[in-house]
């Protein structure tokens, strides 16, 4: 009966270990990272050993190897057999991925991460609401009204008008016909949505993008791919300026210095 009773309670206890190490791994890795963008940890220096991160964080050698895999298929450390984990150049950054941009958090301005992406927007998008405006189908150019709807519809949540804006720019990268635009559809929707997000949050007024949104939606209804070109540029000249506020709303910070303990990652 005692083995029996043993037995329960080392299965409960395993139980809630295992309910428990998913949020402690995600907050292990989420603190690593932060400290690597904060420049805690310089980049090209060697992290601290396994022991020390796991006195540092307050978890297991599990944990903290757990979330360095997860940091290096992310770009941002790289593990060397038998001399240890270094951090990678901001180049080998995935600063793509949703999660490393989850990470990264207010630091976001500092980097100028949202300043590249609206780069990178104005090198497609022009091009793709001309290429719409040729290729796009009658199914196609009504999603992209009724993304525009969407907008419309919720210009005063900015969650669901973010969304909303996602939509409407990945349908119209689809409704390019182009084949590296689609491919890149899903590789910058979630850098699309941080940097639309700046923007529209900074905005006085949402009403200017609904606007702009729907003469392009004409435009493309018309096949006129001078107009929808134009549209599309006004549309960059908006968001430089609202992010251009953003950034001021968001100083970078004068000095970086490593997070209190009291803010580090719970055990």
């Amino acid at each position: 009966m005692a083995a029996d009773k043993l037995t329960e309670r080392l299965e409960a206890e395993q139980g809630e270990v295992a309910l428990r190490r998913p949020r402690v791994q995600k907050n292990v890795t989420r603190a690593i990272a932060s400290d690597i963008f904060a420049e805690v940890f310089a980049v090209g220096a060697f992290l601290p050993t396994e022991a020390e991160l796991c006195l540092r964080y307050g978890v297991s050698r599990t944990v903290i190897r757990e979330s360095l895999k997860i940091l290096e298929s992310k770009g941002l450390v790289r593990g060397r057999s038998r001399v240890g984990t270094v951090v990678c150049g901001k180049e080998e950054w995935n600063i793509l991925d949703g999660q490393v941009l989850d990470w990264i958090g207010p630091r976001i301005f500092e980097l100028d991460l949202l300043g590249c992406v609206l780069d990178a927007r104005r090198a497609m998008e022009p091009f793709a609401a001309e290429f719409a405006a040729e290729r796009a189908t009658m199914q196609e150019v009504a999603e992209i009204e009724r993304a525009w709807e969407w907008m419309r519809d919720a210009e005063g949540d900015l969650e669901a008008f973010t969304k909303a804006d996602v939509a409407f720019h990945a349908a119209l990268l689809k409704a390019s016909h182009n084949q590296v635009f689609l491919q890149l559809v899903n590789i910058i929707q979630a850098a699309l949505e941080f940097s639309l997000h700046a923007s529209n949050e900074a905005a006085d007024a949402r009403g200017e993008a609904v606007e702009l949104h729907r003469q392009l939606v004409e435009a493309l209804r018309m096949r006129d791919k001078a107009a929808a070109r134009r549209c599309v540029d006004r549309m960059l000249d908006v968001a430089a300026r609202d992010l251009a506020i953003a950034v001021k709303k968001h100083p970078i910070p004068a000095e970086r210095s490593a997070r209190p303990q009291s803010e580090r990652a719970p055990s």
